[in-house]
């Protein structure tokens, strides 16, 4: 009788142990002890809707119906570039700000060509010789991340992407751990600039082959073609019989579907959603190999899903690919809130999701619905202005460079020919407003001069940085895009490149839709305030409020 009675109390107090246990691990700790920040470049506001009926339960969906979801997020700048983005997550403020004003500019002192993360005076760590010259030294301003780090020595901050952009740009200057995709050896390498050595784990992870796995392997479509109903129907309609995308678009798609790659191609990669599913495989084993989230210190986890950008500007947002890559991403995403569920614990991660920038539809598809649109061809407009120049100022070199809708002048011959440089630039700017789909067009004195409260001028102000950007800067009409070699892009002020998702999940997100306008340079000092850490140094925006009320 006594043995029953203390078999009873034994499990009574196991059940009471166990209950005391599940109840703790449900209260949320002061403070995360891990937030994860998700970029998905190039992912349109309105993925999320048109895929919703064929997302599961446990991933865009579940991030949706369980976290903070701010409808009406948007990036408040002219030039909507990714990289741009990135930094503009990670600093809280503004190109005009941070300085990476655009992917790549034009620097007058050199007379170069500057990509925004490039650096010659660093070293690969890891990898083949020019596969990690990368470094922050162009951002100009801290990151949330750098922060965290001057707030708390032993806080750790670990930045991943396939492209060195975006690990670096979303990560800072001072993570534990940078890293990015070598394409010419199929390995995750770092720069000197972070790293002597790349840690153990690492090495490990790129000792596994996983790359060379995901190289080999043929991308087929998850379900048959006629069930991509959300991609261009026109394309849908025309297969008549179920076949594997791999067949469908074989003489399309240059080797990157269907067709045998070299194995040691890994360039594969950024083109197809493997590349997403390698970018997780890291990310899992970051948060093992560095104990994220293991102690009371905060750790940030960056994690950039990048080959997204390079699917959508290969094949555009209504393609077959396109909806293939975000079924595939989706899956991803619900196999990593898995994992970091049962290490960390939802209630001590704090999850992000967001977007650096939208995509224009193709003009082509656009003209199939009759909307307005067409592609600007930047090439044929400068050998046009350049001739309008010598005609009017004489022969001259007075163009020194054109990227991504910004104008370079060549500003000592100007000041030598004696001509005002504003009135020169007016010139530029009115001519350039010559040409079908330009809508606006500005010069640099007049953003250096003016102080707009409100409309486009705005946007082409937070664009505006005063050392990179050129002289004059356009703007083109809605549904049009530049002639880049890809189908469509970026790179402007509306809606469907500047609106983008931006979901809170986890740790104290209360279960809410957020309708106020929200822009993207908010998000740092958000998490600065909930940590109660100093925000970046350059930080301009305003903490959500339905965050930390």
């Amino acid at each position: 009788m006594r043995l029953s009675v203390f078999i009873s109390t034994i499990l009574v107090l196991g059940l009471i142990e166990t209950s005391t246990a599940q109840l703790n691990r449900s209260i949320p700790s002061e403070k995360p002890k891990l937030i994860v920040q998700l970029v998905v470049s190039q992912m349109r506001f309105d993925y999320i809707s048109r895929y919703w009926d064929k997302f599961g339960d446990n991933g865009f969906k579940l991030l949706v119906n369980e976290g903070t979801y701010c409808r009406n997020a948007r990036y408040n700048y002219l030039l909507t570039q990714a990289y741009p983005g990135l930094a503009t997550i990670a600093t809280g403020t503004n190109p005009s700000v941070h300085g990476i004003i655009a992917d790549k500019w034009f620097n007058r002192n050199t007379g170069n060509e500057v990509e925004a993360t490039a650096d010659d005076k660093v070293n690969t760590v890891g990898g083949s010789f020019f596969s990690g010259k990368y470094s922050a030294k162009n951002l100009v301003t801290s990151t949330f991340g750098d922060e965290l780090k001057l707030n708390n020595a032993n806080s750790k901050v670990v930045s991943i992407a396939l492209d060195a952009g975006s690990a670096i740009l979303l990560g800072g200057h001072s993570a534990n751990g940078m890293y990015w995709f070598d394409t010419e050896k199929g390995l995750w390498v770092s720069s000197s600039y972070y790293t002597d050595a790349l840690p153990a784990w690492v090495d490990t992870f790129n000792s596994k082959g996983f790359a060379k796995l995901y190289t080999d392997r043929e991308w087929k479509a998850l379900q048959p073609i006629q069930k991509y109903e959300e991609a261009d129907t026109a394309a849908v309609k025309s297969v008549e019989k179920k076949i594997s995308l791999a067949e469908k678009l074989k003489g399309m798609m240059d080797g990157i579907i269907g067709k045998p790659q070299p194995k040691t191609d890994f360039k594969v990669l950024l083109e197809n959603p493997y590349g997403n599913l390698l970018t997780k495989d890291l990310a899992i084993a970051a948060v093992v190999g560095e104990n994220l989230g293991a102690d009371e210190h905060p750790d940030l986890l960056c994690i950039t899903f990048s080959a997204n950008r390079f699917i959508g500007g290969k094949f555009g947002p209504h393609s077959i690919e396109m909806e293939d890559t975000y079924l595939r991403l989706d899956r991803e995403l619900a196999h990593f809130l898995e994992f970091i569920n049962s290490t960390v614990g939802k209630e001590n991660c704090l999850f992000i999701l967001t977007s650096d920038q939208g995509v224009a539809s193709t003009p082509d598809y656009l003209e199939k619905s009759k909307i307005p649109g067409g592609y600007f061809d930047p090439k044929k407009a400068m050998i046009l202005l350049g001739s309008y120049l010598n005609a009017l100022y004489g022969q001259g070199n007075w163009i020194t460079g054109y990227h991504d809708k910004q104008i370079y002048l060549n500003r000592k011959l100007i000041e030598d020919s004696n001509l005002n440089l504003a009135d020169f630039q007016q010139k530029v700017a009115d001519f350039m407003l010559e040409f079908s789909g330009v809508s606006n067009s500005t010069t640099a004195h007049n953003l250096q001069n003016g102080n707009f409260a409100n409309g486009i001028m705005v946007k082409f102000q937070n664009s505006y940085n005063q050392r990179r950007s050129g002289d004059v800067i356009i703007n083109l009409e809605p549904g049009w895009v530049e002639r880049n070699g890809k189908v469509t892009s970026a790179n402007s002020p509306y809606d469907y490149d500047s609106h983008v998702p931006l979901i809170f999940y986890g740790w104290k997100a209360k279960r809410k839709s957020v309708l106020n306008p929200v822009y993207i340079n908010d998000l740092a000092p958000t998490l600065s305030i909930l940590l109660g850490i100093t925000w970046p140094n350059g930080a301009t925006g305003t903490p959500i409020k339905e965050m930390i009320e």
